[in-house]
């Protein structure tokens, strides 16, 4: 409900920030405001009303507000509670795809933007690293640095994607696919091979060409191309390697057939991909 979406391609802006003690009881303000809101709680209990939901924020927890929302307090809230604060906009953009941990983009037709959603609560955080980020960015705040409105945006970019991947689920067992996957990767200097497949998954080449085509679209030996294409693009870019010895190093023992295989992958030849490659620059 009212998510916030964080994107990778645009730092937020911070306004105010601070770490703050009450001095006595009060409620928390009635407002509609055109920024985010982070509360993380210290000591003592939040009491904030959002739209029509209720929040209760003790010690340890997170909550963000968003902006454009009404938020208000229904219930007092003690004296001496204390609380770290953050203002900051986003350029909230239109649909990205969602970004996924430990994935690169690493073709040209992959999206290089992405976006993620900001947890609305987060809880059990004390003695977490949060706070220190949280004490760093205000101390950055309240600085004499002249540079600090250079970096203190980027300081909290870095705090929310920490705060976005939170306590992720740890990594489910790895399907079949991506085995093979892995399988295939580490072999990227040989040519392929159903019958080495078949004795290292102990599995029928046929069964796990129907899996993996089903989950990837792509065949095996669709995807061991691809691996070795990719390594021999990379290869071609930050290396002087001789285009024959990358063939060789990726088990081609037939250059007009690599130059053939490349050319069919990238739309052209080895000698060109390099050269365009660093025109680049």
């Amino acid at each position: 409900m009212n998510e916030i979406w964080l994107d990778n391609t645009s730092l937020p802006v911070t306004g105010i920030c601070d770490l703050c003690a009450a001095p006595e009881d009060f409620y928390h303000a009635d407002r509609t405001v055109d920024f985010h809101v982070l509360i993380y709680v210290v000591q003592g209990v939040i009491y904030v009303t959002e739209g029509e939901t209720d929040y209760e924020i003790h010690p340890g927890e997170l909550l963000f507000l968003k902006s454009g929302i009404h938020h208000y307090g229904k219930r007092r809230i003690g004296r001496g509670t204390r609380w770290y604060f953050a203002h900051f906009y986003l350029d909230e953009k239109g649909a990205l795809p969602a970004f996924v941990p430990d994935i690169a983009a690493s073709h040209p037709e992959d999206p290089i933007r992405y976006r993620v959603g900001l947890p609305k609560k987060l809880t059990g955080l004390t003695g977490s690293g949060l706070e220190r980020q949280l004490t760093e960015l205000i101390d950055l705040y309240h600085s004499e640095d002249p540079m600090k409105r250079w970096e203190i945006n980027g300081q909290l970019f870095s705090l929310l994607g920490r705060i976005a991947f939170w306590g992720q689920k740890p990594r489910q067992p790895k399907t079949l696919s991506e085995n093979i996957c892995d399988y295939l990767s580490s072999r990227m200097d040989e040519p392929f091979s159903a019958e080495k497949l078949e004795k290292a998954f102990f599995l029928s080449y046929k069964h796990m060409e129907a899996v993996f085509k089903k989950e990837k679209q792509i065949t095996l030996q669709q995807y061991h191309n691809k691996v070795r294409m990719t390594e021999a693009c990379r290869l071609l870019r930050t290396t002087l390697l001789p285009v024959g010895e990358i063939g060789k190093g990726l088990g081609y023992s037939d250059m007009l057939y690599f130059s053939r295989c490349f050319h069919q992958f990238t739309g052209m030849s080895p000698t060109r991909y390099r050269r365009e490659a660093a025109s680049v620059y």
